[in-house]
């Protein structure tokens, strides 16, 4: 098996990329490709002291930044380290592609180089949020700012597939988020979306409201990009405030430094489910190969365990189930229509 991973995606690369791949082989008996620059990742191993003689090692002459078009991945930087890694997988020379570097053209090289799963009609972005109970996935959380009712469907069909194989929920319960729990509501998007879901090959409960995504009350929470988008970014600022808060309370005096030490363990614990490097990333599901968007400013364990999360999705056959998931439909539908 092996993983390829873009050097230079992402705030702290090459260095932190680097650390996690290394550790990463060395856990997970994985091969790891990093792609990128030769010759200054080669320099950079050096001047920390890493090893990296168990690693391969991909040259690619340029990087895409964040701030450029993503169509230029396919265009003017097909050079670029994202570009060669994704190529190398569409050809059979990896099996995952991992990368914290920018989304859009990630989205963009993973739909055009890497292609789709057949019948899938766009790739969605997939980010694991810690709740109140289990963890719960959110999609499409930005690949996708326009839907259609049959895209949200297939994102339930995909995130349930994801959540039973690599999380290990049995029989997720997926859920459409909207402005009311009433079947009646939301726009036509969503009420057309609401009607199919009922009759996809999932276990939908119907509505869920943004104040029921904390709490738990579903494992896959289905929205078009731009809504996923919202609620992603409020979960993260609420997440920083309430760390902010709880830091603050528990240093702001001789009492409360003593009180925080008697319950150091669960704050670590809380700390530890609010962390997305335990995650390693957000999976983009609907590629015919695993692709892996691990977050900007991942450090070197967030990298470990995207490469993890990239081990599991190939062992445990995501994609295949996912396909199946499709045919079903797409075979219960012809059946429908042939009454």
């Amino acid at each position: 098996m092996n993983i390829v991973i873009d050097a230079f995606g992402g705030d702290n690369a090459p260095l932190q990329v680097l650390k996690g791949s290394i550790d990463a082989h060395n856990d997970f008996g994985v091969d790891v490709t990093l792609v990128g620059d030769e010759e200054r990742i080669k320099k950079c191993a050096e001047q920390n002291g890493l090893d990296i003689t168990g690693l391969k090692i991909k040259h690619a002459d340029t990087v895409i930044d964040i701030c450029e078009e993503p169509t230029e991945v396919i265009k003017g930087k097909k050079d670029c380290s994202m570009a060669v890694g994704m190529k190398m997988v569409a050809d059979g020379e990896g099996d995952a592609f991992v990368s914290a570097g920018s989304t859009g053209a990630l989205v963009v090289g993973a739909t055009f180089i890497v292609k789709r799963i057949k019948g899938v009609k766009r790739p969605a972005l997939a980010t694991v949020l810690p709740t109140a109970g289990d963890p719960t996935m959110l999609l499409d959380c930005g690949a996708n700012a326009e839907c259609r009712p049959e895209m949200l469907v297939q994102f339930g069909i995909m995130g349930s597939a994801y959540m039973n194989k690599i999380i290990g929920v049995k029989e997720p319960k997926v859920a459409l988020a909207n402005i009311g729990a009433e079947e009646t509501k939301g726009r036509e998007l969503d009420l057309a979306a609401y009607k199919q879901l009922q009759a996809a090959p999932v276990n939908f409960i119907g509505n869920l409201e943004a104040r029921q995504l904390p709490l738990g009350d579903c494992d896959v929470c289905v929205a078009d990009g731009f809504s996923g988008n919202l609620l992603l970014k409020l979960y993260e600022g609420m997440a920083k405030f309430f760390s902010g808060e709880l830091k603050n309370i528990l240093t702001s005096g001789a009492k409360s430094k003593i009180a925080a030490l008697m319950i150091l363990k669960n704050i670590k614990d809380f700390r530890k489910r609010m962390d997305y490097s335990e995650y390693g990333g957000a999976p983009l599901l609907g590629t015919a190969k695993p692709v892996i968007k691990a977050h900007g400013s991942s450090d070197a364990k967030a990298f470990y365990n995207a490469i993890r999360q990239a081990k599991l999705y190939i062992e445990r056959d995501v994609i295949n189930e996912i396909t199946d998931a499709l045919e079903t439909m797409k075979n219960s539908k012809s059946g429908d229509a042939d009454k």
